[in-house]
């Protein structure tokens, strides 16, 4: 896996009132999805140049999420090596299994100590029925671009 970012499905019980019996949260890896359940993982990266000044770095990532999952929230997160200045972080998703259409995309502003995160939704749970709906099941596309600054070579320009 990439040091640039990593990708996440969170797990922790929290106690709920009445109509409410357990929900879920937590931190996992992409790697292991629950003990038993392994998700798929590959990575391709490519570098395009914007300008003299800048270039995007984007990475391409699959998840795949089983239709029996009980996890509610997912998690991207990740260091930018020399980001460009005012540039978020952009992640898409997209759903291979219905023609790798786009489902669902964030824009993330990139912290101080050149980290970023995002957390969504991968199951949500009604809170009046206490009925689950899977937000993301199956296999999907995850896509992370990220604006640098190009590496300058000439350094007695400096």
């Amino acid at each position: 896996m990439s040091k640039n970012f990593k990708l996440f499905l969170n797990h922790k019980s929290v106690e709920r009132t009445r109509t409410i019996n357990t929900f879920v949260f937590g931190i996992f890896s992409i790697a292991v999805l629950f003990a038993a359940t392994e998700i798929s993982y590959a990575e391709s990266q490519s570098i395009t140049p914007l300008n003299d000044e800048i270039s995007l770095q984007k990475t391409t990532t699959t998840m795949s999420v089983p239709a029996d999952n009980t996890l509610p929230w997912g998690k991207v997160w990740g260091t930018v090596d020399d980001p460009a200045q005012d540039y978020p972080v952009i992640i898409q998703f997209f759903n291979k299994e219905n023609g790798n259409i786009p489902v669902h995309v964030a824009q993330v502003p990139i912290n101080s100590d050149n980290t970023y995160e995002y957390k969504f939704r991968v199951r949500d749970i009604d809170l009046e029925t206490g009925k689950a709906t899977n937000i993301f099941a199956g296999d999907y596309t995850v896509k992370i671009f990220k604006v640098v600054n190009l590496p300058h070579e000439d350094l007695d320009s400096v």
